[in-house]
């Protein structure tokens, strides 16, 4: 029989890298390959939130009164596998918006149902969850990077397979899943819950308390932040290959592989956690994620893949410290000003405002706005040349439009208009947005350290 802990490693693993295969290369696909405008990719990412805000209560109803959490699990698995079998096969941006929030619908409670699939089994096996758990979710991460390099090693950050891959790898967890230990349903909700209870909106009460109503409205305008460099990240390096003075850059042929350095730094930084908090308290250490925010950004708008390589280089490491600072300690503010009653719905309505409301309102407005202000259509050689720096027949850049299915008319002139996005001017203001949260944060969110922090943060140190 293989070891307990061993089959949920193999699941955490699975389930980030059935998301990562397409997840960080989709733009690439959408802008490069399809050609279709920024407005309409902003909807695409709104999709994990508006799926975020209803699904994994949904299904945790399903998971705790009429199903075994692992069937469950399976089933939306091999459903989300279906729909990304079907995604390469739509052929316009509506339809796709569609079709992806049907695929996020079926993945997102998936997120949370491997996590009490992990905690339920370890339970049952006599384990101690919280020194077991950590070193299996650490594979999720693994799982993620690892998917990310097989999508671009494979030369398919910019095709189709990409859906495939996640759709293959979907299908075989959904069927290993079937075969992992029973998760009964626990009947934790009583006959009595009302409707509203159940769907954990009762949480809304919390926005009474001033201070947890201000806290959660920052989550929301920095869950804004977190999914922009998953979305845009990866074809705003792909993007350089437009200049042929990057034109054989490692950077842009392996963009996805320097991305990963991100989720690597993320499995580092988890470990420095502890000795932040205790040192600084947990309102410092929300400051200083919301400054490395400022810094992801900030060096993303300067980096170049030759003399600034760096400077991209070293916004992937602070993107660690950026992401879980914030989540972990943000966490840990909702279970320590909370009581045992609503905590489980408070930590429900922090993840709600940062995955879900946050990550809507941030795709949306960052795919308007870039659509709108950041975006140049070039209709002559000779124009693009000069933006380019280089001669109007230089055989990189034709190659170029020749891939994106543009050819140059004898007058001159571009079959059709391409479309150049600002990169410089998009990521400075993401940074001046950061910069504007971080310090209001820090004068409007008045906070002192408890002891019930401090015994939290010994909790988590040991």
């Amino acid at each position: 029989m293989m070891n307990v802990k061993f089959r949920l490693t193999i699941m955490s693993f699975m389930q980030f890298f059935v998301w990562a295969a397409w997840l960080i290369t989709i733009a690439n696909y959408w802008f490069g390959t399809k050609q279709w405008d920024g407005a309409d990719f902003g909807i695409i990412f709104s999709t994990m939130g508006i799926a975020s805000l209803f699904m994994p209560t949904l299904t945790g109803i399903l998971a705790d009164k009429w199903i075994n959490a692992e069937r469950l699990y399976a089933i939306l698995h091999i459903l989300y596998a279906a729909t990304m079998f079907y995604l390469p096969q739509v052929e316009n941006p509506h339809s796709f918006f569609w079709v992806m929030l049907v695929a996020m619908c079926f993945y997102m409670p998936t997120i949370a149902l491997s996590n009490s699939i992990s905690y339920t089994t370890l339970k049952n096996g006599n384990y101690d969850v919280v020194k077991s758990f950590p070193p299996i979710r650490v594979w999720g991460t693994v799982g993620f990077i690892v998917a990310m390099w097989i999508t671009n090693l494979t030369g398919n950050k910019a095709s189709a397979n990409q859906f495939y891959i996640a759709g293959i790898s979907a299908l075989a967890l959904g069927f290993y899943s079937f075969t992992l230990p029973a998760c009964k349903p626990s009947n934790l909700i009583s006959e009595k819950t009302s409707f509203i209870q159940k769907l954990g909106l009762e949480s809304f009460k919390l926005f009474a308390d001033y201070k947890m109503a201000l806290f959660f409205v920052f989550s929301m305008f920095l869950g804004a932040a977190l999914q922009l460099t998953n979305a845009y990240g990866d074809v705003f390096l792909d993007e350089f290959k437009l200049f042929p003075v990057f034109a054989d850059s490692f950077v842009i042929k392996y963009s996805t592989i320097i991305l990963s350095i991100s989720q690597i730094s993320e499995t580092l930084f988890i470990l420095a956690i502890p000795f932040f908090l205790k040192k600084f308290g947990i309102k410092w250490v929300i400051v200083i994620a919301m400054f490395a925010w400022v810094l992801r950004f900030g060096l993303f708008a300067y980096g170049d893949p030759s003399s600034n390589l760096w400077m991209i280089i070293v916004s992937c490491i602070v993107y660690g410290m950026a992401f879980d600072f914030f989540n972990i300690s943000g966490s840990l503010f909702v279970e320590t000003s909370t009581t045992p009653k609503t905590r489980s719905s408070a930590q429900g309505l922090f993840m709600m405002m940062t995955n879900g409301f946050g990550a809507v309102f941030g795709s949306l407005v960052s795919g308007l706005m870039i659509n709108k202000y950041f975006t140049t259509y070039y209709t002559s050689i000779d124009s693009l040349s000069k933006y380019v720096k280089s001669e109007a027949d230089n055989t990189h850049l034709l190659k170029f439009l020749q891939n994106k299915g543009i050819s140059v008319l004898e007058n001159g002139n571009l079959s059709r208009p391409l479309d150049v996005k600002d990169w410089h001017n998009i990521w400075l203001t993401f940074t001046i947005y950061v910069l504007v949260i971080a310090v209001v944060f820090v004068l409007v969110f008045k906070h002192k350290h408890t002891k019930a922090e401090e015994k939290a943060i010994e909790a988590i140190s040991h």
